[in-house]
């Protein structure tokens, strides 16, 4: 019997593998709907916050009823600058309204998969999607997303206007391995990532003297802990024919 490998020391939730969520600032959500919301509200773009959680910046925003609520800050705005909230808004950057009442090109961020769920696409730095057409007669809107795939999703969902700051974050290398480490390490992902034919046969069940695995890499998906490495429950493996 070897040891626990790394996939079941990390799901165990030790304090060395736990995420730094005391840092975080919290989740972003738009608001829920109301009638308030519908109507429509602005609010002040008080502060732009660094987030050690995620790889964008941001904004505090300051609403006419003096609720504070959070959203990813998108490219060109700062301090002191307004946004609408609601149907009725002039579709200016940083505003947030549905899907269907934007005009087709518009790009867009931090999209509802379904209305209310408070925004779950592009929300990574310098991302962005756009409105491809509307199809009012059966409710959806069409739009492109950064990895080239168009989906089809409610048009009552929202959706904020730009693009998502911080598209420059890659331009800097990161000349150590030590920043990329701690990097990852303040998101709690693993830095270096080791293959499992490079280990030991105790630390892994790919391992050993061979760089060779010796054996299918694909795994059922009732494996029990420890051996559910590889390929889990794969309907397909190999190459694929052209």
């Amino acid at each position: 019997m070897g040891k626990r490998i790394i996939t079941q020391r990390r799901g165990r939730g030790s304090p060395r593998y736990r995420s730094p969520s005391h840092r975080f600032k919290g989740d972003i959500k738009y608001p829920p709907y109301t009638e308030e919301f519908k109507r429509g509200i602005k609010g002040q773009i008080v502060e732009l916050i660094n987030d050690p959680g995620r790889s964008a910046p941001i904004a505090k925003i300051l609403l006419e009823n003096f609720e504070e609520i959070q959203n990813i800050a998108p490219e060109g705005v700062k301090e002191g600058d307004w946004i609408s909230i609601g149907d009725t808004s002039k579709m200016e950057t940083g505003d947030i309204l549905s899907i269907g009442k934007m005009s087709e090109g518009t790009m867009i961020y931090n999209i509802e998969i379904n209305p209310g769920d408070g925004g779950k696409l592009v929300r990574a730095s310098g991302s962005s999607a756009y409105i491809v057409s509307h199809d009012k007669s059966s409710g959806v809107t069409y739009i492109r997303l950064p990895s080239k795939k168009t989906v089809a999703i409610n048009s009552n969902s929202r959706a904020s206007i730009g693009r998502v700051a911080g598209g420059g974050r890659k331009d800097k290398a990161m000349v150590h391995a030590g920043q990329r480490y701690h990097a990852k390490k303040a998101i709690n992902k693993i830095y270096p990532k080791v293959k499992g034919v490079s280990m030991n046969a105790v630390d892994h069940p790919h391992g050993g003297a061979h760089s060779n695995v010796g054996k299918p890499t694909t795994v059922s998906r009732n494996t029990p802990p420890g051996r559910k490495v590889g390929h889990i429950a794969a309907k397909r493996s190999g190459r694929k024919k052209r």
